[in-house]
């Protein structure tokens, strides 16, 4: 038996019964009400019903910000590193500073702050955090802050630097042992525009989440390529040169807003930062969870570092002099912004090679080069360890 619905100008739909023993019942409302609204020709199914559409009319990699959640730190797995000028520490985010040694940074995936429920229960397990080194007085000329450069690529959509320039809106969870009005920026990769936002820590030790929307810029020069386009920072401090009027467009760079607050004016305040997100249109929707192993890919385009790698005596012999060796070739996981610069290190050795290095690279992989100092190929080197970067 089957049910033959027709439309009201033209066509039909047949419910067919199945080729199978057993019955399905389907609940219609007992008087009144929707039980599901179907597509039309043009319309879009909602994300709830599994299509794409969202009220910024766009999803898919809806959060621009890579390693949001702070879950990937390649570099330091979890060691305290030092703020130095233009270092990374965990994935995609740097420092970015005019005085080193200022703060700490750390990828912080403990449960001891106070009210860490709050963060726990918003899905965050882990945090950057930035601790102040000393009570320091910014000077003029200062600024501190954190950074994310967004490759142009991931941003090309939002149109900035045209008439049709997108809103954003930034999102994040802050929590800090100061309160006050604490501030960051937007600029392009050239930092000859800035956007200084602004937005309060009212409680102490608390995490409270911010939520910032930002009209697109459409003035300036914004990448659309794979070299960075979108910069993301987060203010430490900065002074009267680099602080400026809050939440608009200006033609310099500036840190942070005008009398916003100085984590390194403190000696052992803190600020920690997580759940960062940037997306396309006015409204902060749920953040962006991505799988590990997406994240740590996405991360890998930038920054690789293997685990352990292993050479052995397959590969290609060549001579150069009289030292024998061998080549081998070596496909980085995912394909990198740009040819990285890469270097291999550490390890044990057999057959007497007498040195392990890189030759030239591509974005998808490189050659290991092993030179032999003994006699015959019986060469190997095993528990070294390759790093690429391709960093913006």
């Amino acid at each position: 038996m089957s049910v033959v619905l027709l439309g009201s100008t033209s066509g039909s739909v047949t419910l067919q019964e199945p080729a199978i023993a057993g019955s399905t019942v389907i609940d219609l409302p007992a008087t009144s009400g929707t039980m599901a609204v179907l597509p039309t020709a043009t319309s879009v199914l909602p994300e709830a019903q599994g299509g794409t559409g969202t009220t910024t009319g766009y999803y898919g990699f809806k959060n621009r910000i890579i390693n949001g959640a702070m879950v990937i730190d390649q570099r330091n797995a979890g060691a305290v590193m030092t703020s130095n000028d233009n270092t990374y520490s965990l994935d995609r985010w740097k420092n970015i500073v005019t005085q080193n040694a200022k703060f700490t940074v750390q990828q912080t995936p403990s449960a001891t702050e106070s009210g860490y429920a709050t963060r726990v229960n918003a899905g965050f397990s882990n945090y950057l955090a930035v601790t102040s080194s000393s009570a320091y007085s910014v000077l003029t000329g200062d600024y501190f802050c954190i950074r994310q450069p967004i490759e142009g690529f991931n941003i090309a959509d939002l149109g900035w630097g045209t008439a049709n320039a997108k809103t954003i809106t930034l999102s994040f969870w802050v929590y800090s042992s100061l309160t006050g009005t604490f501030g960051g920026n937007l600029a392009n990769s050239t930092v000859a525009r800035s956007y200084p936002f602004s937005y309060t820590v009212s409680s102490a030790n608390t995490w409270t989440q911010i939520s910032i929307t930002i009209a697109g810029d459409t003035s300036g020069t914004w990448s659309a390529t794979n070299s960075a386009s979108l910069l993301v920072s987060f203010g430490l401090g900065a002074g009267a040169t680099y602080s400026g009027t809050a939440n608009t467009w200006a033609g310099t760079y500036y840190n942070q807003p005008t009398s916003t607050v100085s984590v390194v004016g403190t000696d052992g305040a803190t600020f920690y930062i997580t759940g960062v997100q940037l997306e396309k249109g006015s409204t902060a929707t749920s953040f962006d969870y991505r799988p590990y192993g997406t994240e740590l890919a996405l991360c890998q385009r930038y920054y690789y570092a293997s685990a352990s790698a292993s050479v052995f005596q397959s590969g290609q012999a060549y001579a150069s002099g009289s030292v024998d060796g061998m080549r081998v070739a070596y496909t980085w996981p995912v394909t990198m912004r740009a040819s990285p610069t890469g270097s291999i290190s550490g390890g044990s050795n057999g057959g007497s090679p007498s040195t392990i290095e890189l030759l030239t690279s591509s974005t998808t992989s490189t050659i290991i080069n092993l030179r032999n100092t003994g006699s015959g190929f019986s060469v190997w080197w095993q528990g070294a360890t390759i790093v690429a970067t391709a960093e913006l």
